[in-house]
């Protein structure tokens, strides 16, 4: 009698990364239907629907009505999404001071020297207009 091989099941947020990354590259709101043919038709409309409405309820897309469905678009980009889950877990801490402590110690010394720049210049902008945040690595200044 042969076993069957357990089921593998997908890493946590991997199905709502992937509809966030087909929403992002759109450039435009899309329909559960156009989001399940952009992934590639290998989930089912459902199964896109539900993920796209847990979304919609996170506060990560947007929808309006369109026809007897809804169309969804993206609220922020990815870096602004990571932004905001990282300050929702921040504010579940009771000790904001620890958590804080802990993630900068978790820093690659790269990322811990493009924080301290970013802080400095949030610091720079609070003393007058023309100050502003840092380049930031692979952005154009205008």
């Amino acid at each position: 009698m042969s076993e069957t091989p357990p089921v593998q099941r997908r890493p946590a947020g991997e199905l709502e990364a992937s509809v966030l990354a087909a929403l992002w590259a759109a450039g435009g709101p899309l329909s559960p239907a156009e989001v399940q043919s952009a992934l590639g038709g290998r989930l089912a409309r459902t199964t896109v629907t539900t993920i796209l409405t847990r979304l919609h309820d996170k506060g990560a897309v947007s929808r309006s009505r369109a026809g007897r469905g809804f169309v969804y678009s993206p609220i922020q980009d990815s870096a602004g999404l990571t932004a905001r889950r990282m300050r929702n877990e921040l504010d579940k801490q009771d000790d904001r001071g620890s958590a804080l402590a802990r993630f900068v110690s978790q820093l690659t010394s790269e990322d811990e020297q493009l924080l301290r720049s970013l802080l400095e210049g949030a610091d720079g902008a609070a003393e007058g207009p023309a100050a502003g945040p840092p380049d930031l690595p692979g952005t154009a200044t205008p």
